[in-house]
């Protein structure tokens, strides 16, 4: 396996393990819930495994996350005003809301982001 390949498994499976950390689940819950094996989902948290693109959307259908927190960093999305740093404090305490907060969040974040529209054409 080549290094590139390496590192991308290993970000990814961190960030699969951070978010599982957050939702309070062992590995063994996790595994349950995906109906895999522990020693699998260890894998993919260590990077050794990398999930086939139907493992990947149900982790993140079961850990409440997107394809873009996996891939954020990884991927040249060639915006260069994008932040491309992971805010972990922000994103932690994002993932401990429920569905009803966080989307509260998402509509503050668009009417900031309209305000900001607007201020920009004055």
């Amino acid at each position: 396996m080549k290094e590139i390949e390496k590192s991308y498994r290993q970000t990814i499976g961190k960030k699969i393990k951070l978010a599982r950390t957050r939702n309070n689940y062992t590995q063994e819950l996790l595994a349950e819930k995906l109906q895999l094996s522990t020693r699998y989902i260890s894998q993919l948290e260590r990077g050794i495994s990398f999930g086939s693109a139907t493992t990947l959307v149900n982790l993140c259908n079961a850990l409440d996350i997107d394809t873009d927190f996996l891939f954020q960093e990884l991927v040249n999305t060639n915006y260069p005003e994008q932040d491309k740093t992971l805010d972990e404090a922000f994103f932690n305490n994002y993932l401990q809301l429920n569905l009803h907060h966080r989307k509260l969040i998402n509509s503050f974040v668009l009417d900031m982001l309209k305000s900001q529209a607007i201020d920009k054409e004055s």
